[in-house]
């Protein structure tokens, strides 16, 4: 049986400390480039649902804009439609009264 001496006991454990920082600042490293990652990744996935956020709000402005159109069209038609039923009326009307005298 081999007896170690205070002195290769003291280096043993210094290269076993030595060794074990090294391993865990090395996963330290690997670990902030993990968590970088999962970052970005995470703001890829956000910017992918912010364009598409746009693209559908744009479209239906779009769409709001054709309709808010269309709306008007036909309002001024409606009321150029009354306005000659109304004339209609009021000339029949008169018409009517005035030929029976």
């Amino acid at each position: 049986m081999k007896f170690w001496s205070d002195l290769e006991v003291d280096t043993l454990i210094d290269e076993i400390s030595e060794a074990a920082h090294e391993a865990i600042e090395q996963a330290a490293g690997e670990a902030a480039r993990a968590a970088a990652l999962a970052a970005l990744e995470r703001e890829v996935v956000l910017s992918r649902e912010v364009y598409r956020w746009k693209t559908e709000a744009e479209t239906h402005k779009k769409a709001l804009g054709v309709m808010k159109k269309a709306g008007v069209k036909n309002t001024v038609l409606a009321a150029v439609i009354c306005l000659i039923g109304g004339l209609a009326v009021g000339i029949g009307g008169t018409l009517i009264i005035g030929g029976s005298r």
